[in-house]
């Protein structure tokens, strides 16, 4: 789809091993594609949906042995095939794309995680099946660290998921800090807001820390590139708290000047 998205991390970065980066990237375009039925472009709710199912039908057609036409899926078939990648959690995205098209607010931390599990951790999960490396305690690492990606992008979006509408803000937490939707609509930056931000920054580093070691477990190239995207998402919450949290004024994002230090970190 011609829609010019900016990534926090690196996509199939040369700092894989050469022979993953195409199976990388075909899981990227089967993500980026259906994330793009729920989110971008002015369809319909039925019209997105009726897309999604659709990339349900292609997977159980992979499941039932049925061949596809579908660009997507043509690239997709022979790296599950080759790599036994469970289709479960090619299903798990598809329900969190599918969720995002009907729901648009979250009670509470304990609901938003359950939507990380889907939404952010099977794209963990799945890297981790390609690099032979799926054993239980890295596939807990690496939900902490999927599921704190998800969160920074969130805190970092709260303005651009507004205007979709939608908040992933907990309302638990916005009851707790005094924050309103009417303040989050008028962008307003006070103390209270600062502090519910503060809070949820020191909860998605903690999170991701807590993830940190699968990047030194992992061997070569696959536990460097882990580290410069745990750098990554750091480095993103450092930059929400240098703007004082007022994400509304200021996006921030990674730039050219950062990746150098980000690699440096992770070296």
């Amino acid at each position: 789809m011609p829609v010019d998205h900016y990534e926090n991390f690196p996509v199939a970065s040369i700092l894989l091993p050469a022979p993953l980066r195409e199976p990388v990237a075909a899981i990227y375009a089967f993500a980026r594609s259906a994330d793009d039925f729920a989110d971008e472009g002015s369809r319909t709710a039925a019209e997105r949906t009726r897309l999604l199912d659709g990339y349900q039908a292609e997977l159980d057609a992979i499941a039932a042995g049925r061949g596809t036409a579908h660009p997507i899926f043509r690239r997709l078939r022979p790296v599950i095939a080759a790599h036994g990648l469970p289709l479960q959690l090619f299903r798990d995205l598809l329900d969190a794309f599918s969720q995002d098209v009907s729901k648009t607010r979250y009670a509470t931390y304990a609901e938003l995680l359950d939507y990380c599990r889907r939404s952010a951790d099977p794209v963990g999960r799945l890297l981790l099946h390609l690099f032979r490396a799926a054993t239980p305690q890295n596939l807990s690492r690496s939900d902490c660290v999927c599921s704190a990606l998800q969160l920074i992008n969130h805190w970092q979006d709260v303005a651009i998921d507004w205007g979709k509408p939608r908040l992933y803000l907990p309302q638990e937490d916005l009851d707790r800090f005094g924050v309103t939707h009417a303040q989050i609509a008028a962008a307003r930056c006070d103390d209270r807001w600062r502090a519910l931000m503060r809070f949820e920054v020191e909860r998605a580093r903690d999170l991701m820390r807590e993830g940190a070691p699968l990047g030194r477990e992992l061997p070569g190239r696959i536990g460097l590139e882990i580290r410069v995207i745990v750098a990554g998402g750091l480095r993103i919450l450092d930059k929400i708290e240098a703007v004082n949290y007022d994400i509304f004024r200021r996006r921030p994002v990674l730039t050219a000047w950062d990746w150098p230090l980000l690699l440096a970190r992770a070296l």
